[in-house]
């Protein structure tokens, strides 16, 4: 019975080895798996926060950085198709900040539009003798799209009017710059190459404040 006692002892000793083993390495691997997700854990973003569109725009973004010859232009396939693009976008921004004051904003937002409406009005007259002598004949209206966006925008009211007032300016002034860059590369008219010289910096200026301002109205 000793002798058949001993052997089964001895057996259970060594499974019981083995399981402390294997315990102690899974403990192991746990400690370090944890380690692990508690390092990830400490760079992991809010879901929000990695959404991109809940976000103002990241300084050193096209937005911030300017006009981009390679993004989206309005039409501006000669000099007649880019200057009437050019004064069509000027009365973008002067009607729709007209609607702007008429809704009674008040502070940065008043500010900004008092600003477009006295910029765009300057661009367009500077334009006007460039256009004369090519003969062109400016349009004194918004575009087709701003036409229709208008009556919606005229519904909004308070800060839902400001925010969607800013981003709108956010989209038509990077549009404006991108065109701008594009067309200056394309066009050998020197008298349209000074205008558009002159304005782009106006108009990244304009693009600039819009997402600063917009960015707070978030």
């Amino acid at each position: 019975m000793k002798s058949l006692f001993l052997p089964l002892l001895g057996a259970s000793f060594l499974a019981l080895s083995a399981c402390g083993t294997k315990t102690e390495g899974d403990g192991n691997n746990t400690a370090s798996k944890s380690g692990e997700m508690g390092d990830t854990a400490t760079t992991t973003m809010p879901a929000a926060a990695a959404d991109p569109s809940t976000q103002p725009a990241a300084a050193g973004s096209a937005a911030t950085m300017g006009g981009d010859p390679n993004g989206p232009t309005a039409p501006h396939a000669d000099d007649k198709e880019f200057m009437m693009s050019a004064a069509h976008s000027d009365q973008n921004e002067i009607q729709l900040s007209k609607i702007a004051l008429a809704k009674g904003v008040t502070g940065k937002t008043k500010a900004y539009a008092d600003q477009m409406i006295a910029d765009h009005t300057k661009s367009t007259a500077n334009l006007k003798p460039i256009a004369a002598k090519a003969g062109v004949t400016l349009p004194t209206d918004m575009d087709a799209d701003h036409k229709a966006m208008a009556p919606a925008m005229e519904k909004l009211s308070g800060q839902a009017f400001e925010a969607k007032y800013l981003q709108q300016m956010v989209a038509d002034h990077q549009k404006t710059a991108n065109t701008l860059k594009a067309h200056q590369t394309m066009t050998k008219n020197t008298a349209l190459q000074g205008w558009i010289t002159t304005t782009l910096p106006v108009v990244e200026s304009h693009l600039t404040m819009a997402n600063k301002d917009g960015a707070m109205k978030m």
